[in-house]
């Protein structure tokens, strides 16, 4: 039988080990879409069953563009997951979007161009709607969560997902900025949060800013992220531990029912 949980963590780059879980262990869970991006954690925290992921691999080897999403999401749904936390690590496009900021996006723009988008590919077609595409409870749990420890969070936010792995040209960034007018630019929100929504788990980003894109005249470089990321990783820790604590214990959220209005 499967190795259970209740809740699960995609770790975002900087991220490769929560460091909050006891009584842990490493599972791996063969899917229909090949292998997830690395072995999985599983353990306890203050009695909750919670397991990990690093979204790119412990060593960070896999490319945005070649993340196995599904193949990730239908690992947590054999394990019997229900909600899943998604941090990440994103780029600014605004002025008061400062690196070292936490955001919570509401809604995103899709740019990506290569990706698996649903796992009903040949039985039939769905279509889910993503109007709202995070879990209004979850996102209800995390601004919880970011008062307890007095964090400034940002939320109300549009995510504008590009294919990567390169960084955006000034023409791009600017773009994003002035004509779509998003709030922050990554790699891998989509399709994972929407594949989270076809599975009917709950689904919330935690989104980490880094740097300002390239529309601010600095090109963005890896250092510059790396560097922002590990002064916030023990930011991260204590929200992830919070939060795990104010998650409810049963959903009344409607993500449970997705698939319900998604077929004709």
């Amino acid at each position: 039988m499967t190795e259970q949980a209740e809740i699960g963590i995609f770790g975002g780059t900087g991220i490769y080990d929560p460091g909050l879980l006891t009584e842990s262990k490493e599972i791996t869970i063969d899917t229909p879409f090949g292998k997830t991006s690395d072995s999985i954690t599983v353990g306890m925290y203050k009695g909750r069953r919670v397991a990990f992921m690093p979204r790119h691999g412990r060593k960070h080897t896999i490319p945005p563009h070649l993340i196995n999403f599904r193949a990730n999401i239908w690992a947590f749904k054999e394990m019997g997951i229900k909600r899943i936390i998604a941090p990440s690590a994103v780029g600014s496009l605004q002025e008061k979007f400062k690196p070292g900021d936490f955001v919570i996006p509401n809604q995103f723009i899709d740019f990506t161009k290569s990706r698996k988008y649903t796992f009903y590919e040949e039985s039939k077609v769905i279509h889910i709607s993503v109007a709202d595409p995070f879990c209004s409870e979850l996102q209800s749990s995390v601004h919880s969560a970011a008062k307890k420890i007095d964090l400034h969070l940002h939320k109300d936010a549009t995510y504008v997902c590009i294919e990567g792995p390169r960084f955006s040209t000034r023409a791009e960034s600017k773009f994003y900025k002035n004509v779509i007018e998003a709030d922050i630019i990554g790699m891998t929100l989509v399709p994972e949060c929407q594949l989270a929504r076809e599975a009917q788990m709950c689904y919330v980003s935690i989104s980490t800013i880094t740097d300002y894109d390239v529309w601010a005249d600095k090109p963005v470089t890896a250092k510059e992220v790396l560097e922002t990321l590990s002064k916030n990783v023990h930011t991260t820790r204590n929200l992830l531990g919070v939060l795990l604590d104010l998650i409810p214990q049963q959903r009344s959220c409607t993500c449970a029912k997705a698939l319900e209005e998604a077929s004709f």
